[in-house]
């Protein structure tokens, strides 16, 4: 009888052990990667066995289902708002935006069965992992990255709108970028992770690290991360046997050449966050290590996040705060920038020899890398970058409520907005258009503007009852400037938001307008000066009757004062006004 309770006994163990191992751990020579199907399905079973876990799920996705969050409570607390008030931090970790790229997933699953095994919930933190954010591009699988070392099979980099939902944070085209901005304000992280993998060079590295851009992060945060947290992110990888590199070895040209730091704009998730002064990075692993590595390696980067994280916990709660409160404050923000060339760094590189021989294919030279020859060796790094366009925020803006998808962007990012409570016209700054490039090719589904030349004119505008006042007192001040200046690198003017004022609505006929213009140059000597001066100095304009009325037309009282003219107004003082 002993025996046989004995073995029982066994049994049981084992049966409750493999139940809590994941896919990629069950799977024998560990190159596979869980299907959407069989994430949800592990995450619901272990929810239902620990009660410090929860799933919420926030949205429709684009192919319909919700997206998922795994929230891991020490204390069972799954409500946002008391986590605050508990004086609690947040970590948001993001998994399998590109499905591709799926070492996230994987090791998101071990890491809170872990921690749930091993009752190493931490203290002073929740932790929420998004499970799988691109579901579209995950069900969508098969080999996709032809380049890459594993799994076996593997998700699509597009979603079910061949969005890449990376470049998709302002736009927000996808119904997935919707509930991953409602969920990043509804939890309010601190510190937020995106689990990727690279291509490019071939180096001796599993891991690569992107981290927020200190010369466009907060100063305050900056500090703190550039002295502290990432130096010691470093440390402890490479004491785990992951030692990592800055990303960006081989992305243009060469690893030789050097490494430029990443920039990460607003459309990319990181940049998004990084508007909300949440501290944020991106883990690259390679694509030609192989797959179980890479989610090793994936795995200990978030344990020494956490315990980091838990040990400065309340530190970086009071910095985040500080940094919050100066951005309110904050008069100049900037909306572009570029790689410092001036200012470089060295840094201690592992690379292969890269070396050339003639393709089986063409004949003809191609590079290759031989493991055989590892080398180290100090290579160039340039690390800083400096503004190329900045602007002095307004008092205010005002945007009409007919540009809907704003408003609704705004309400959802928790900007604090009001409304005019009646028709009301206003002595205000607005914009004209007076030059912008725009691609021949579509990029993510849109044009995107650049180059803005701006004209600022004073003059008063007609706004209506319900029209939205966005005072820029808040903390989400980067947020609301970055995106209405339209400037700016990632704007909704240069995310084609506001395209429909760039045409005309209202035209002439020419015989008609013939005798109207030249009564108008009869009775207006300033107006005709300003043809005759036009026509002396531009022979086309001399020589086209056409383009001759089209002057007078345009410098008439009847061309439409709305044409290029940017409809968000900045309100330079803070004018009383009457708000519901």
């Amino acid at each position: 009888m002993k025996i046989l309770l004995s073995a029982l006994l066994v049994c049981f163990v084992f049966f409750n052990a493999s139940a809590q191992l994941t896919p990629f751990e069950l799977s024998k020579d560990k190159n596979y990667t869980a299907t959407y199907s069989e994430v949800i399905a592990y995450y619901k079973k272990l929810a239902a066995a620990n009660p410090q876990m929860k799933l919420i799920n926030y949205g429709t996705t684009d192919i319909g289902k919700p997206l998922t969050l795994v929230v891991l409570s020490r204390d069972k607390v799954f409500d946002p708002a008391l986590i605050k008030k508990q004086n609690k931090k947040v970590l948001l970790i993001n998994n399998g935006i590109h499905p591709g790229e799926p070492e996230g997933i994987d090791a998101s699953m071990m890491f809170a069965s872990d921690l749930l095994k091993k009752k190493a919930l931490p203290k002073n933190l929740v932790i929420c992992m998004i499970a799988l954010y691109n579901i579209d591009g995950s069900m969508n699988r098969g080999w996709s990255r032809v380049s890459q070392n594993g799994p076996r099979a593997y998700g699509f980099r597009g979603n079910y709108r061949n969005l890449d939902l990376n470049r998709d944070f302002i736009k927000a085209d996808s119904r997935n970028a919707l509930a991953f901005e409602q969920i990043v304000n509804t939890w309010n992280p601190e510190v937020f992770l995106d689990n990727h993998t690279s291509d490019g060079a071939d180096y001796q590295y599993v891991m690569t690290l992107i981290e927020t851009q200190k010369d466009k992060q907060n100063p305050i945060l900056a500090k703190y991360t550039s002295e502290t947290l990432t130096p010691e992110l470093y440390k402890r990888m490479k004491k785990s046997g992951y030692e990592m590199i800055p990303y960006g070895a081989g992305e243009r040209g060469l690893p030789d050449s050097g490494i430029v730091s990443f920039l990460e704009t607003p459309r990319f998730a990181t940049g998004y966050t990084a508007q909300r002064n949440i501290i944020s990075y991106i883990t690259e692993t390679h694509m030609l290590k192989s797959f179980d590595k890479r989610v090793y390696a994936t795995y200990d980067f978030e344990q020494h996040l956490v315990d980091i994280f838990e040990r400065d916990a309340k530190l970086v709660g009071e910095l985040k705060h500080k940094a919050d409160e100066q951005v309110a404050h904050q008069k100049t923000f900037a909306l572009d920038w570029d790689v410092d060339l001036a200012r470089v760094d060295t840094i201690t590189f592992k690379g292969y020899a890269a070396l050339y021989k003639p393709s089986d294919i063409s004949g003809l030279k191609r590079l290759y890398y031989d493991r055989s020859q590892p080398y180290t060796k100090t290579i160039k790094y340039w690390n800083s970058y400096k503004a190329t366009d900045s602007v002095d925020k307004p008092a205010a803006y005002i945007i009409p409520q007919a540009w809907g998808k704003i408003i609704d962007l705004f309400k959802l990012n928790s900007v604090a907005m009001h409304r005019l409570a009646h028709d009301t016209t206003i002595a205000l700054q607005m914009y004209y258009i007076e030059d912008y490039k725009t691609p021949q090719k579509p990029f993510e589904g849109h044009y995107l503007h650049s180059n803005v030349k701006l004209n600022p004119v004073d003059m008063k505008v007609k706004f209506y009852e319900g029209d939205y006042l966005v005072y820029t007192n808040q903390p989400l001040n980067r947020y609301i400037v970055e995106t209405l200046e339209p400037q700016g690198v990632d704007s909704f003017f240069t995310w084609n938001f506001f395209d429909s004022m760039l045409g005309e609505k209202e035209y002439f006929s020419n015989y008609v307008f013939e005798d109207k213009a030249a009564e108008m140059l009869k009775n207006d000597p300033a107006l005709k000066k300003k043809l005759d001066d036009a026509k002396a100095k531009d022979p086309k304009l001399a020589g086209s009757a056409g383009a001759q009325l089209n002057f007078i037309y345009r410098n008439s009282i009847y061309f439409e004062k709305t044409y290029l003219r940017y409809p968000v107004g900045r309100l330079l003082t803070d004018t009383k006004l009457d708000l519901k």
